[in-house]
């Protein structure tokens, strides 16, 4: 089976994109399937990555400065080009070669560019977390918890398969093997290990507002805090010199690969509400979400109405939460918590999805 993915990565973007369709990839290729990527040369683009996985990556050419996006999708500029010339050239890439299954996982492409590939694969794919655009797919996930399939319903055609809820997030396997132990050393839990992971890039430098709050509040003595980032993440240099100037001993991590280790070892965590999240809820971790993006406050929001994670929208609201002992401190709050999370996510996922995939090509 050979199976195309249609991407991108950037400083504007961010890598959760890339890095959860890579993970589904890896899960293929077990199953003997040849995985390619194409991707546009933004700055921050994961092409290199891709490539050190095992995997064909195709690189389209930079975007062009000067583009004016249409109004619509609300993500349109993040492609960089029309979609029209950028469903050319995914086409040119493709070298006019029917590949089994395209998928797709970018907000500013919608059933315009996929009617245009469809000539290029027996059946289409869309990974989706917004529901706010039209597609023209056989399958959609939309691993988003809260989500419904008739937020869908104008969207698609009544033969679309949809695969919707958390227990489809696309998860490496590490995050399911270590789950037993993760949720085991929560029976007794207590705050001694704080884990920041606020996404690959963090343009806007939310790490170092949170390292500047942690400094100053009144958090356990033997607490120890370490900060995860991406390699190209722009403000990684600060951060590093702000945890050497912390209170508490602040270690930054870069090109992490063993982070369901982390996570395990975590006692709570503060981050972005992106994938991240769904590594957090099946291991278990009692979290602090991060609202960076309006598109992200349904899902956080829904994370806090069962239980979760706390929402924070500014760095405020998380000073005043972590000065509250009743809550992060609390071990009966933070056992509560992880157990709420858990039940949302077993971090299988990509393997149920993997069978669909295949179940469809028989």
């Amino acid at each position: 089976m050979r199976i195309a993915f249609r991407t991108d990565a950037s400083i504007q973007i961010g890598t959760g994109h890339v890095m959860r369709c890579l993970t589904l990839a890896d899960a293929l290729r077990e199953r003997g399937a040849q995985c390619c990527f194409i991707c546009r040369e933004h700055d921050g683009h994961l092409l290199d990555l891709i490539r050190q996985r095992g995997h064909e990556a195709i690189p389209l050419p930079a975007c062009n400065d000067n583009h004016q996006a249409p109004p619509n999708p609300a993500h349109a500029a993040w492609l960089g080009t029309d979609w029209a010339t950028d469903a050319e050239q995914t086409g040119q890439a493709l070298a006019q070669q029917c590949v089994d299954w395209l998928v797709v996982d970018h907000y500013a492409l919608d059933s315009r560019w996929e009617q245009a590939l469809r000539p290029a694969c027996h059946r289409l794919m869309v990974i989706d977390d917004l529901a706010d655009r039209p597609h023209d797919c056989d399958l959609l996930l939309d691993q988003n918890l809260g989500r419904r399939e008739r937020d869908y319903a104008a969207l698609l055609k009544p033969s679309t398969r949809m695969l919707i809820g958390p227990q489809y997030a696309l998860l490496r396997p590490e995050f399911a093997q270590w789950r037993q132990y993760s949720l085991a050393r929560r029976a007794q839990p207590q705050l001694k290990n704080l884990l920041i992971t606020m996404g690959g890039v963090d343009k806007d430098n939310a790490t170092g507002q949170v390292l500047d709050v942690l400094k100053t509040c009144e958090l356990p003595v033997d607490l120890h805090i370490t900060v995860v980032m991406g390699p190209c993440a722009p403000w990684l240099e600060q951060a590093q010199e702000q945890a050497a100037q912390m209170p508490r001993p602040t270690q930054v991590l870069t090109g992490v690969t063993n982070m369901a280790q982390l996570m395990a070892n975590s006692d709570l965590a503060i981050g972005a509400a992106g994938g991240t999240t769904w590594e957090r809820c099946a291991l278990g971790l009692p979290s602090m979400v991060f609202v960076l993006a309006k598109n992200q406050e349904p899902g956080a929001m829904a994370l806090q109405q069962a239980g979760a994670a706390i929402m924070v929208h500014d760095i405020r609201e998380m000073d005043i939460l972590l000065s509250e002992p009743a809550l992060v401190s609390n071990p009966d709050f933070l056992r509560k918590m992880s157990k709420s999370a858990a039940a949302l996510t077993t971090g299988t996922g990509v393997s149920r999805i993997v069978e669909k995939i295949f179940g469809s090509h028989a």
